[in-house]
C-alpha cells in the first residue's frame, strides 16, 4: 500500500480508536451514576468532541511522518468520582474502561483475521484490518503505562494508593517518558500480542 495512504488510514484509525476509548470512560462513569461527561457533551462518539490538539493531532502526525510509527490520545473525559455509586472500585472501573474498549476492538477485528483472513490473503482489506488491530493493541498498552496522566497511573493509584505521592511528582514530563517508552519498548510487545490474537505475522 502507498505509504501516504497507509499513514492517512492509520491516523484515522487512531482518532476513531481514541474516540471509542474516551467514550468508554464516560459511558462507564454514566453507568455508575455520574453524568459529568454527558453534561459536558463528551458522552458521544463524535471525534470532534474528544479532540486534543497535542495528543490527537500534533503527536500522531509527527510520529507517522518522521518515525514511521504512531501514538496518540484524545482529551480526557471528565468525571466526578464522588458521584459514582461504587465508591470502592468505581474510579478503577472508569479508568480501565478505555483500554478495555481498545482491546475489544482489537479482538473483534483480530479474530476476523484469524478465522476469515484466508478470504483476504494478498488484498488491501487484510492490511487495513491489520492496521486496526495493531493500532488498538498499541493504544491499549500505551494507556496502561503507569505514568500520569495515562490510565495505567489511575489504575495503579486505586490498587496501590501509596503510589500516588510518588507518581504525581512526575508532572507533565511523564507523557514524554511514556512516549519514549512506547517508542522503544511497546512495539515488540504489540507485535507479539497481534500474532497471538490473529495467528499471523504482522505485515
Amino acid at each position: 500500500m502507498n505509504q501516504l495512504i497507509s499513514g492517512i488510514f492509520i491516523y484515522i484509525v487512531i482518532v476513531l480508536s481514541a474516540t471509542f476509548h474516551e467514550y468508554a470512560h464516560g459511558f462507564m462513569a454514566f453507568q455508575l451514576g455520574d453524568d459529568t461527561a454527558k453534561r459536558a457533551g463528551r458522552l458521544t462518539l463524535n471525534p470532534l468532541a474528544h479532540l486534543d490538539m497535542f495528543g490527537t493531532v500534533i503527536v500522531p502526525v509527527l510520529f507517522i511522518l518522521t518515525a514511521g510509527s504512531f501514538v496518540g490520545w484524545a482529551k480526557p473525559v471528565p468525571y466526578n468520582p464522588l458521584n459514582l455509586s461504587d465508591k470502592k472500585f468505581g474510579s478503577l472501573k472508569v479508568a480501565i474502561a478505555g483500554p478495555l474498549a481498545n482491546i475489544a476492538i482489537a479482538l473483534i477485528f483480530g479474530l476476523l483475521i484469524r478465522f476469515a483472513g484466508g478470504f483476504f490473503v494478498g488484498s488491501i482489506a487484510l492490511e487495513l484490518v491489520s492496521f486496526i488491530v495493531f493500532v488498538n493493541i498499541f493504544l491499549t498498552l500505551f494507556n496502561l503505562i503507569p505514568i500520569p496522566p495515562l490510565d495505567g497511573s489511575k489504575i495503579l493509584f486505586d490498587l496501590i494508593p501509596a503510589s500516588t505521592r510518588v507518581l504525581e511528582g512526575v508532572g507533565f514530563i511523564g507523557i514524554f517518558i511514556a512516549l519514549a517508552f512506547s517508542f522503544y519498548v511497546l512495539s515488540p510487545i504489540a507485535y507479539s500480542v497481534f500474532k497471538l490474537i490473529t495467528g499471523v505475522v504482522l505485515f
